[in-house]
């Protein structure tokens, strides 16, 4: 187990309930260590050693606000969040690493170069980026303050789980997360498969 790094330090700030849409929710806000705010919505008793059905889902304005056709993300935070409220315990941790960790700026230059023919990797890497920015060592350390030993992770994503695996949380299942692909967002998840490594169970773009 890696320790987790000075970086993943967090403060519980606030916590207030969330009637919403989907059901009734908890939602609790932490500051890390660069005073950047970070949610937790819980539903149910979280603590102790059964697995908690958990979703990371990285902050995405375009989808998740604005509902862009480009990605499932938007899909994706509804689809955990029912089904969060479906298992009756739960918890979605809505993490500030937009664009996969390159923020807004980037990700939207990102996306001028995808309309240009470049894929979602190689936008990143054109403008001298990595594929993927994100770290979850504040993710564990929030599940941590949460009472959660295990989860079953919602996610199409292995690099959670190793990540995660990393820091010292148990996942002892990942439970996979579909949305339908459309014309926008079909180029997008496939490149996700085949150049890094998402698994979408066989379902057709």
């Amino acid at each position: 187990m890696t320790i987790l790094p000075s970086s993943a330090a967090i403060t519980r700030a606030a916590m207030a309930d969330l009637p919403t849409k989907f059901g009734q929710f908890q939602i609790v806000v932490y500051l890390d260590a660069e005073q950047k705010e970070q949610v937790a919505l819980t539903c149910g008793a979280l603590a102790g050693p059964e697995p908690v059905l958990a979703r990371l889902h990285s902050e995405c304005l375009t989808g998740d606000i604005f509902g862009s056709h480009r990605c499932d993300c938007g899909e994706q935070l509804a689809a955990a969040l029912s089904a969060i409220q479906q298992a009756g315990r739960g918890v979605l941790l809505y993490l500030r690493q937009e664009g996969r960790g390159i923020g807004l700026v980037n990700k939207i230059r990102a996306y001028a170069l995808q309309q240009q023919g470049l894929d979602t990797v190689d936008a990143n890497r054109a403008l001298g980026l990595p594929d993927d920015m994100r770290d979850y060592g504040i993710a564990a350390a929030i599940l941590r303050d949460l009472g959660i030993e295990s989860v079953r992770l919602l996610t199409n994503n292995p690099a959670k789980i190793a990540s995660l695996e990393q820091y010292g949380i148990i996942v002892r299942e990942r439970v996979p997360l579909q949305a339908p692909a459309n014309a926008y967002s079909a180029p997008y998840l496939l490149t996700k498969q085949l150049r890094m490594g998402h698994l979408l169970d066989g379902r057709m773009l």
